[in-house]
């Protein structure tokens, strides 16, 4: 535990609903971290909602439960909330039944199309730009036109740089600042750490903000959107945070755990 942090667990016994991040929460490099099973299994055996969100928007909802359960995790598919389904979920409420052209995978297309938009590459109303490890110099040539011509820039998140096993990998972010570069014109970001992706997870689960925590692994994203959108917040250090990573910020979440195993005790 962090020295002198002071567990706002009042603030906790209120909580009936949760929202927790995948990826260094859950599991580490495709291995269960201890607790997360038990955690999820407590939650469900309880009547606690929960959605577990991730800011990747290659994979669908489906392919996530999947690979979750390979790794030792049940997460069914209705509890899993990506980047892509936020964003679909905003364009959805923002002009129904509009246009796109994405740039993105299975799970930015897929969402795409089960909110009700068209896929086009003629006068799009928004373009939409996720991850994907196959960017296409002629597709990206032509988001750049469209931008230009007044289509709407939105992303599915951030993130600069993405993990893989030989080193990082160019991800969203890099790819939004190519393209705010060569247009002048910024996205709007869905995912974490814009509370806006919060704010569709609580609505998806019908949770309040008063009753709900959020527990992720990073300072940047999944603290700071949780804090904004007004939840109890809970950090656990077996991701990329250390004590030194949260002595950076001058904020601090209202709980720091070794790992979801301590929620269980």
């Amino acid at each position: 535990m962090t020295q002198g942090t002071k567990l706002n667990t009042e603030k906790r016994s209120a909580v009936n609903c949760w929202l927790t991040d995948m990826d260094g929460v859950l599991v580490h490099e495709q291995q269960p971290i201890p607790g997360a099973s038990e955690l999820l299994n407590h939650w469900r055996e309880t009547g606690q909602e929960y959605l577990v969100l991730t800011n990747n928007s290659i994979f669908t909802a489906r392919d996530l439960s999947a690979r979750l359960l390979a790794s030792g995790i049940e997460v069914p598919e209705d509890r899993i909330w990506t980047s892509a389904l936020a964003t679909a979920a905003f364009l959805k409420a923002q002009a129904p039944g509009g246009s796109a052209f994405a740039i993105g995978e299975a799970g930015l297309l897929t969402a795409l199309h089960d909110a009700g938009f068209i896929m086009t590459e003629t006068n799009p109303d928004f373009v939409v730009v996720g991850e994907t490890r196959n960017y296409s110099f002629d597709a990206l040539t032509k988001a750049i036109r469209f931008i230009n011509a007044g289509a709407r820039f939105i992303s599915t998140n951030p993130d600069a740089t993405g993990p893989s096993a030989e080193g990082p990998l160019p991800a969203t972010g890099a790819i939004n600042a190519l393209i705010t570069k060569a247009t002048g014109k910024e996205p709007y970001v869905v995912g974490k750490p814009n509370p806006m992706m919060f704010r569709s997870a609580l609505n998806k689960i019908h949770a309040h903000s008063e009753t709900t925590a959020m527990i992720g692994d990073r300072m940047d994203t999944d603290i700071v959107a949780g804090m904004e959108a007004g939840l109890h917040t809970i950090l656990v250090k077996t991701g990329i945070s250390d004590d030194a990573e949260i002595a950076k910020y001058p904020f601090r979440p209202d709980e720091i755990l070794r790992s979801v195993a301590d929620l269980l005790e």
